[in-house]
Order: C-alpha cells, then structure tokens, then sequence
C-alpha cells in the first residue's frame, strides 16, 4: 500500500474510532487497513491511535497529525480537480455544519434542491451547536450565527436573527405580559441547558442588563423549550428564527421587545476564497440569495 492511500486510511479510521468501519469506508479489509496504521506508525516512530477492544481513539500526536493529513489530501483534491476539470465543473461530496435547528429548518431544504440541480454532488449536513475548525474536521461550509472572530475564513452575510422572549397567548392572558426585565421573576421561565444562559439572560441593547434567571424547568433542547411555551406553560428564550412561523401563525407572541439584545449576523463560511471549489461556489450562488430572501433573516427590525 503506498503512503498516499495509507494517509486516506488514517482519516477514515480516525473519524470512524474504528478500523473495521475505517477499512470499508476505505474499501479494504480490516487486516489491510490494520496493517497500514501499523506501517505509518512505524514509519513515524509515534502511536497515533489508542486500541481497545470496543473502539480506537487518537493519541495527542494523532490528532495533531490527522489535521495536517486532512489539509495535505484537500490540497491534493484540489489539485486533481483543478486537472480533470472539477475545479469548474460542481462534483464531489460536500460538507456542511450548521446549528441543528437552523439546519433541520432551513438548510436541509435548500440542500435537497441544490442536489436536484446538480446531480454529480453528494452532501452531507452535521448539524452541532458548536462552533467546529473546517480544516481540522473536514467541512466545506459552516453557517455561523453570532460575530465572527478576526481569522482567515471567508464569510458571507445572509442576514441576522434576534434573541427573543415568547410565549403563548394562553399563557399572557392568565400570567398577564411582563412590561420590564424585572417582571420575569413573577413568571414561569423554560431555560436550555448548558451555559450561562441557563442561569441568566442578557437584555438590551444600548445598555445590556443581566437578568438572573430562576427556571422551573430546564431542557436540552430548542424544540422542546419552544413546544412547552406553546402549550401555555411558561415563557422561553431562543432566536427569533426559531419561532418565526409560530409568531406569524399568533400560537407564540414576543414580549419584552423593546428589551431585546441587539441582532446577531448570520453568516456562511468556507476556507478556500476565490479558490474554492466548484461545489462550494455552486452552493454559495444557489444558497446565499435564497437564504437572504428569508422573512426570518431579513433582520426583525419593526417592533409589534
């Protein structure tokens, strides 16, 4: 096996945590896939995997060198796409990371018609809600909601989203709507978990205040915060994305407006700038203005 394929083999069972799954990913048997581990390590004088009988992990040198192996095999893509052609032509698998509620709203729908017009991509959406480094984890794009830090990434504006306060109508007619920050302690708050958003919640713009929050129910997930406030149990804090139809549907209306933080950007980001490949140009044409053209990232800048 050359040192070319043994790298891809090192990807695949690093991202797989297993040299079965590694190897058919690979197309190899795992003796085959085994053997080549053994042949770079020792080529390398260092351990890059842990093994144990149910998975294998990376050693620190592993990840180290899993980053630069990444970055070496995209530049290679590149190169061979640049010679066959692809570097003009959409082809290949792309990648993308996206917070998971934006993704199973909005991306996962614009990914099944991009695919429809470009039938030679492959793609694949890893919804996180955290922030991932694109070279070292192999992404393509990433959808960034929040400021972006100073760095070399390519980002384009698809608009802006806010952070809101809801509940339902139900709710306000029984619990009455709170007019000032200080009120949310004589209401029923649903938190997610995970943060300081858990414990407290910045209101404000021109002057943000740190409002404590003393939630009767903390959950893990956006969905479920926003399922309870429908049902007329309490109020919940997430981006207006998020609760867009069910505010224009009237099942949740916003409170505390005038409190409201300032917008956060929306982004798209990718790696390779004017360089970058066919694929990823293809989807930023397709995506960028169909995202913008969206009623929930034009910005909410009108006040009910």
């Amino acid at each position: 096996m050359d040192r070319l394929q043994a790298l891809s083999v090192f990807v695949a069972v690093a991202e797989a945590e297993s040299f079965a799954q590694g190897a058919r990913a690979s197309g190899l048997s795992a003796p085959s896939a085994t053997r080549a581990i053994n042949t770079l390590e020792a080529h390398l004088g260092a351990r890059l995997f842990t093994r144990s009988t149910r998975r294998v992990r990376l050693t620190e040198a592993g990840r180290a060198y899993l980053g630069e192996v990444r970055e070496i095999l995209a530049q290679l893509q590149a190169a061979d796409d640049a010679a066959s052609g692809a570097a003009n032509t959409p082809v290949g698998r792309l990648r993308i990371t996206c917070p998971q509620e934006f993704g199973r709203l909005h991306v996962t729908p614009l990914l099944t018609d991009f695919l429809d017009h470009y039938p030679q991509v492959e793609a694949e959406a890893v919804m996180l809600d955290r922030i991932v480094n694109l070279v070292e984890e192999g992404f393509d794009i990433a959808v960034r909601i929040g400021h972006l830090p100073d760095s070399e990434l390519t980002a384009v504006r698809i608009g802006q989203v806010r952070r809101v306060i809801c509940a339902s109508p139900d709710y306000l007619a029984r619990r009455g709507h709170p007019r000032t920050p200080d009120d949310l302690a004589q209401h029923r708050l649903v938190a997610l978990a995970g943060g300081a958003a858990a414990r407290e919640w910045q209101l404000g713009a021109a002057a943000p205040q740190r409002v404590s929050v003393n939630a009767r129910l903390t959950v893990s997930s956006v969905a479920a915060a926003i399922d309870v406030a429908r049902q007329g149990w309490g109020l919940c804090r997430v981006l207006s994305y998020q609760v867009g139809p069910d505010l224009d549907a009237g099942q949740l209306v916003r409170v505390l407006q005038d409190h409201e933080p300032a917008p956060l950007p929306v982004h798209l980001v990718h790696v390779e700038g004017r360089r970058a490949a066919a694929k990823v140009r293809a989807f930023l044409d397709f995506a960028v203005p169909r995202l913008r053209a969206l009623p929930v990232l034009r910005g909410d800048t009108e006040r009910d």
